[in-house]
């Protein structure tokens, strides 16, 4: 028996009727909005390129560590789901991944992964029954069909979904090639680079030794000197800067930041080169160039996004399988008052810089992020991120962060997704819960109605529009290194 997919329209709105029906026509006004994504994983390969996608399982399963962290968490191996391992190549027939995936598609009852779905399910496909066991081979099919039609090229996606704007995240060490080819395409989306620099600041990064090389190659810098390394770095943004970038970001394991003397800094520099480094030589370099970074945005006008404090790669054996990036990464406990003090000490009041914070620790929001946001003017709050991302996350934010941040010390809203065809879906989400959130303050008589409004619509797309510098002229194209 088929079961029927059926997307309530007030979905996530209070039930309170007077407050829905506020909550319906601040909705009204914000739901067709462009869609503004400052921060993500996309492959920017997939609109250079403009290729169809061969099969549901490649595009909608196998990235998605949202999907099968759950599923791995109920015993099942990677490997029957389609996830690639180090060598790269699916070990399973896709078909019967997803299969697997359809079978076991009641584990996400209740989690966002299913209302993201519901939402690519019903509204990107068309589909007007559940997924499940009996109906996993009509979904393939026709997901399939339609992913083989040029409707569904990346490019008539992006364009359908009314994107603006669209970032992805490459390392110093990665090929920009892509993003050159997207320009010089003549195609109108605006699909931009962000700065990802770990992989050559982390010494504890399993690419760093490769890494290094690279940026070396890329930049014609002495990279193993610690004036030619910061070189390296300012020409590298400079590149991506080129490419269209307005941002770097940064997931270190802590918000730790460090203002050494440049005697100091070069001395541990020549550590983290040498095999006697420790664990907290890497802390202390990766606190420092924080610093360094923050420094070069002052100067370039780059933002920069902290998301730190996640324990990466938890599971040693799936990361010695199958890499990072697998559903292994765990939140911990992140201080920010004392470890971004030095970084705050230098750059807190400079009205040149903004700094982004995220966090993965919801104790931080009113005790720490929320009363630094409101005082320092650098800073700005991050929304909910990666395992809060769901409407019970995106509602203890407002409520615990706006007493003291107030609204626009906020950025709005970024989906930091892999999974394309989820962004509408997470953006919908974001705009009904904030939506929700306002229409509940007109209630309680803490906001006028036309505040509201104003706020709906900042909330979804002003202040990341100017969190992200986005009205700003861009740089004019040159010719960059790859």
């Amino acid at each position: 028996m088929t079961r029927p997919l059926k997307l309530d329209p007030d979905r996530l709105f209070p039930a309170d009727g007077r407050t829905r029906d506020i909550a319906r026509s601040l909705y009204a006004e914000v739901a067709g909005l462009p869609i503004i994504s400052p921060h993500g994983h996309t492959d920017p390969t997939w609109f250079s390129t403009n290729e169809n996608w061969s099969n549901a399982t490649e595009l909608l399963l196998a990235p998605d560590h949202y999907l099968y962290r759950m599923l791995y968490s109920q015993g099942i191996a990677l490997a029957d789901l389609g996830v690639p391992d180090k060598n790269g190549v699916p070990p399973h027939d896709p078909r019967a991944a997803w299969r697997l995936f359809a079978e076991h598609f009641h584990l996400f009852r209740g989690t966002p992964s299913s209302m993201w779905l519901g939402h690519v399910f019903g509204e990107v496909f068309g589909f007007e029954v559940a997924l499940d066991a009996s109906t996993a081979d009509h979904y393939y099919d026709r997901i399939n069909e339609k992913l083989a039609s040029d409707a569904f090229k990346p490019r008539a996606l992006f364009d359908r979904f009314g994107i603006e704007f669209l970032a992805t995240t490459e390392g110093p060490q990665d090929d920009l090639s892509p993003h050159h080819a997207i320009h010089n395409s003549g195609w109108q989306g605006r699909v931009v680079t962000t700065y990802r620099p770990d992989a050559v600041i982390d010494v504890e990064h399993e690419q760093f030794a490769g890494a290094m090389k690279v940026f070396a190659e890329k930049t014609g810098e002495d990279v193993w000197s610690w004036d030619g390394y910061l070189a390296a770095h300012r020409k590298r943004r400079a590149d991506f800067r080129a490419a269209g970038a307005t941002a770097t970001d940064h997931g270190h394991p802590t918000a730790l930041t460090a203002n050494l003397d440049h005697d100091e800094a070069e001395r541990l520099f020549r550590t983290i080169l040498s095999d006697s480094w420790t664990p907290q030589d890497a802390e202390l370099f990766r606190a420092q160039m924080l610093t360094e970074m923050a420094a070069m945005s002052a100067d370039d006008g780059m933002v920069m996004q902290i998301h730190p404090g996640s324990c990466r790669n938890h599971n040693g054996g799936l990361f010695h399988s199958h890499g990072r990036d697998k559903g292994a990464d765990i939140p911990t406990r992140t201080d920010y008052v004392h470890a971004l003090k030095p970084l705050l000490d230098r750059f807190g009041t400079s009205t040149d810089l903004s700094i982004i914070l995220f966090t993965l620790d919801e104790t931080t929001y009113s005790r720490e992020l929320a009363p630094l946001a409101g005082h320092y003017p650098c800073l700005k709050l991050g929304p909910s991120w990666w395992f809060h991302d769901s409407p019970e996350g995106m509602l203890r934010f407002r409520e615990q962060v706006t007493e003291t941040a107030g609204f626009y010390n906020t950025v709005g809203f970024n989906d930091d997704t892999r999974a394309f065809l989820s962004i509408p879906a997470r953006h919908d989400v974001a705009r009904r819960i904030d939506c929700g959130f306002l229409a509940q303050l007109v209630a309680e008589g803490r906001l006028l109605d036309w505040e509201a409004h104003e706020l709906a619509h900042d909330l979804t797309n002003g202040l990341v529009r100017k969190a992200y510098k986005l009205d700003q002229p861009a740089p004019a194209p040159v010719a960059a290194a790859a």
